[in-house]
């Protein structure tokens, strides 16, 4: 008679992925996979620093969230359809301006306590919901099929067995919440996702464990036994967030101000585990129903519409957090970030919507991050084709490395192997919190990069100072696709000129982006 093997937890999951290998087994919001392990690296924990990712999903239009008046006038010219008037956008500062529905972060703003980072995306740009979806979250390349998360990456190295034997008297707390039913994929690590999924902290919900008596000793009954396992360990982190939710609180009325708000009641949930002790690291929120193609606005008051309903839930959700933390009285300890998984193009359709672009703006809150606007407001032009979107001036990656070293407390090299790749911090940061800065003397001078001629038929030159680091020149099409790797190598500290044939391509706007330490810059070239 054949032997019956025993079906241990890595066989278990090796099947489970054979199955469906891109869909997660749940176990009361913990998916299952098989993945590869990345290379080795340690993560240092031991601060209190909490991240807050709040997902916008469909594609945010950032062109008609943050505007700029210099580029108002060609805007307008190319969305005259459904542009919100000059006269009702909110003051910023003296160039930038804000949609009519972001009070709540202009609120944030004044206090000094909002970063807005322009024109983040990345090469290569894919505009596929999904597809672009997994790229952010799992901050791989384009071309590049990665099944773990960022944040599942960061906590896999000093947690390798998770979730088996968790938790345990070192880790009494769930390392990641997501406030929803589906956890999130920026979590998924190698062998488990490190995110629970919850919706209401004072009842969730978790399945009761068999307690037959009867369990064959075959490999259903391995199997059996590691899904009664993993229930059990859902159910003793149950009992921690319980916990802080019991002893956690909310001081700000401005949730209730908030009507209908489902962003601000997920939020607050958040600071009240906070509140409440929990030492949770990574919290999750979603907000959906950015894909809009039709009906952005309403026809005769552009001011309204799906759009302006979405970006007044996320406004008032994050100024409401935002408070209720100060009062709480950790908000040092807390910032939040924005993103989405591409902008819209530049030009309008005709059923007052945007279809999917490429790079939009991402907001940082908090008291540790700088009050700034960092980049360069988008370049429109007038004769801008249908297909063309906000070209990308900085990485997502390079956003998720300075949060992961100068946030989470990896060390450079620790970024990079997460990262898949070397990314320079940006200077988001405050020099007065938890934090271990790695972007001096980033953006310390301005670096002028000059393209002529401009326009061009045949042939382009790039004039730059190479300041003895290492220079990356790419040329993009206005698609975001990359045409040419043009350089990337080390110059020296004086004048350099490129020059390069375009002559074989087709009649058209490119984009030239030039980046090194402390400059990332993105300017505009056509071809006719």
């Amino acid at each position: 008679m054949k032997k019956t093997q025993k079906l241990n937890r890595r066989d278990f999951i090796k099947l489970s992925s054979i199955a469906s290998a891109s869909l997660p087994i749940t176990l009361s919001g913990f998916p299952i996979f098989a993945k590869n392990k990345p290379k080795e690296y340690n993560f240092s924990e031991n601060n209190e620093n909490i991240l807050v990712l709040v997902q916008l999903q469909g594609g945010n239009d950032g062109l008609n969230t943050v505007f700029d008046l210099n580029q108002y006038n060609n805007l307008q010219s190319v969305r005259s359809n459904i542009i919100i008037p000059e006269n009702d956008l909110i003051t910023v500062n003296d160039t930038t301006r804000f949609h009519p529905s972001l009070s709540g972060l202009k609120t944030i703003w004044d206090k000094e306590k909002l970063s807005i980072i322009q024109n983040v995306g990345y090469p290569n740009q894919n505009r596929s919901h999904f597809r672009s979806t997994d790229i952010w979250n799992s901050a791989s390349s384009s071309d590049e099929y990665i099944s773990s998360g960022w944040i599942g990456r960061f906590f896999d190295e000093n947690h390798p067995d998770y979730p088996e034997n968790y938790p345990n008297a070192e880790n009494l707390h769930p390392f990641a919440i997501t406030l929803g039913k589906v956890v999130s994929e920026t979590c998924q690590g190698p062998n488990a996702n490190f995110s629970m999924a919850i919706t209401n902290p004072n009842n969730i919900g978790t399945a009761l464990v068999s307690n037959t008596t009867n369990i064959p000793t075959n490999c259903y009954g391995d199997t059996l036994n590691f899904v009664n396992n993993t229930i059990a360990q859902t159910n003793a982190y149950a009992d921690a967030i319980k916990n802080a939710s019991n002893s956690g609180n909310n001081l700000s009325t401005k949730y209730e101000n908030s009507n209908n708000n489902k962003l601000a009641g997920k939020l607050k949930n958040v600071a009240r585990l906070i509140s409440g002790g929990l030492k949770t690291k990574i919290y999750i929120v979603q907000l959906g129903g950015f894909d809009n193609h039709d009906n952005q606005v309403e026809e005769g008051d552009v001011t309204q519409g799906k759009h302006s309903l979405l970006l007044s839930e996320l406004a008032n959700a994050i100024d409401a957090f935002q408070e209720d933390l100060e009062l709480l009285g950790i908000d040092k300890k807390v910032i939040g970030m924005t993103y989405s998984e591409f902008g819209r193009r530049i030009r309008s359709n005709a059923g007052l919507g945007t279809d999917h672009g490429t790079a939009a703006p991402l907001f940082m809150f908090g008291n540790c991050v700088k009050n700034q606007i960092l980049g360069d407001a988008p370049e429109i032009d007038t004769q801008v084709d249908d297909k063309e979107g906000v070209q990308m001036q900085f990485d997502f990656r390079n956003v998720y490395s300075t949060v992961l070293t100068d946030w989470l407390g990896a060390t450079k090299q620790e970024s990079t192997t997460v990262l898949f790749d070397e990314f320079d911090a940006l200077p988001i940061f405050r020099d007065s919190c938890n934090a271990s800065l790695s972007t001096n003397n980033f953006l310390a001078q301005e670096q002028k990069i000059d393209v002529y001629p401009n326009p061009t038929s045949n042939s382009i030159n790039i004039r730059f100072y190479g300041n003895n680091e290492n220079v990356k020149i790419v040329l993009y099409n206005s698609i975001g696709a990359i045409v040419k790797q043009i350089t990337n190598q080390k110059y020296n500290s004086t004048q350099h000129t490129i020059k390069i044939n375009i002559e074989h391509l087709p009649k058209g706007n490119y984009f030239v982006h030039y980046q090194a330490r402390g400059i990332s810059k993105t300017k505009k070239l056509l071809k006719y």
